[in-house]
C-alpha cells in the first residue's frame, strides 16, 4: 500500500520542498494543491517534472484557500483517483501581506482574507480530509504555523508586526491544538510546527526589515527539519504541541 501525503499550496517556496521530499521517497503518492492561477508558472511545470522515486507519483488539484467548498471537491477528487486514505496532511499554504500592517491601521479586508487564507482555510482542509485520515493506521496533521503567532513570546520577537498574519497563525495554532487533544480525534496525531525564518519572498523581506541579509534557513533545510519531527511526531509526546525545527517545544 503506498503512503500517501497531502500538501497544501505546493506551488512555491515551503510547499514545493515538501512535495520534492516526499517525492524522493519510494512508494509515496503526493498529493498537492496549487491555486488555478498558479497551474501553469514556472514553479509547477518543475515540480511537475521532478524526478520521483520508484513507485511513487504526484496528483495536483486545486483549492483556493478562500472558498468554502474547494477542499471538499479536491477530496472527492483524490478519491476518485483511488485513493483511500491519507497518512500524512500538511497544511502548509498561508500567506503574509507584504509589506505588513500595524495593528493600528490594518483594514476590515485584510485581516478577514488573512484570516481566511491562514486559518478558516485550514479548518475546511482539516474538514474535508478528516474521514481519508481516519483510514490510516498511523494519521498525522502538522500545521505550517510560525513563531510570530506565539502570544507568549510577542515581547521577544517582533511579532507585532505582522498583525493580521501572525493573529490568523495564532488562530490556526488554536484548531491545531483541539485538533490533536480532544478525545473525538484520539486517533490523531496532530501537531503545529514554526518553519523558522526561511529564505522565501516573505521570509527574506522580513530578515531584510531586521537587518538581516536573508533569512535564516534555506528552504530545504527547513523542510529536513519538519519532515524529521513529522516523523517522529507521536500521541503520547507531541500531539496537541507548537514545536520547532529541533523537535523542543514553543509556547502559545
Amino acid at each position: 500500500m503506498p503512503f500517501v501525503v497531502l500538501i497544501s499550496g505546493v506551488s512555491k517556496g515551503i510547499g514545493k520542498g515538501f512535495a520534492q521530499a516526499y517525492l524522493s521517497r519510494p512508494n509515496h503518492i503526493v498529493i498537492g494543491t496549487i491555486r488555478e492561477s498558479a497551474a501553469s508558472t514556472p514553479e509547477v511545470q518543475e515540480l511537475k517534472s521532478f524526478p520521483t522515486a520508484d513507485g511513487s507519483r504526484l496528483l495536483l488539484v486545486q483549492i483556493e484557500s478562500t472558498s468554502p467548498t474547494d477542499a471538499a471537491a479536491a477530496l472527492q477528487t483524490v478519491q476518485d483517483d483511488g485513493i483511500d486514505h491519507l497518512d500524512i496532511v500538511i497544511a502548509n499554504a498561508g500567506g503574509s501581506p507584504i509589506p505588513t500592517t500595524p495593528l493600528e491601521s490594518v483594514g476590515f479586508q485584510e485581516m478577514t482574507t488573512t484570516y481566511q487564507v491562514n486559518a478558516v482555510g485550514p479548518l475546511m482542509l482539516f474538514q474535508a480530509c478528516r474521514p481519508l485520515l481516519r483510514k490510516s493506521q498511523a494519521p498525522k496533521w502538522a500545521s505550517i504555523s510560525t513563531g510570530g503567532s506565539s502570544i507568549a513570546l510577542m515581547g521577544t520577537i517582533r511579532s507585532w508586526d505582522g498583525s493580521s498574519y501572525a493573529a490568523a497563525k495564532a488562530a490556526l495554532n488554536w484548531i491545531t491544538r483541539r485538533s490533536g487533544i480532544h478525545f473525538t480525534n484520539e486517533w490523531l496525531v496532530a501537531v503545529t510546527l514554526n518553519p523558522g525564518l526561511v529564505q522565501t519572498g516573505p521570509g527574506n523581506w522580513i530578515a531584510k526589515e531586521w537587518g538581516l541579509e536573508k533569512a535564516t534557513y534555506t528552504i530545504e533545510e527547513s523542510v529536513e527539519g519538519m519532515m524529521k519531527v513529522i516523523d517522529g511526531a507521536s500521541r503520547e509526546e507531541t500531539s496537541g504541541k507548537f514545536l520547532r525545527l529541533n523537535g523542543t517545544e514553543l509556547p502559545w
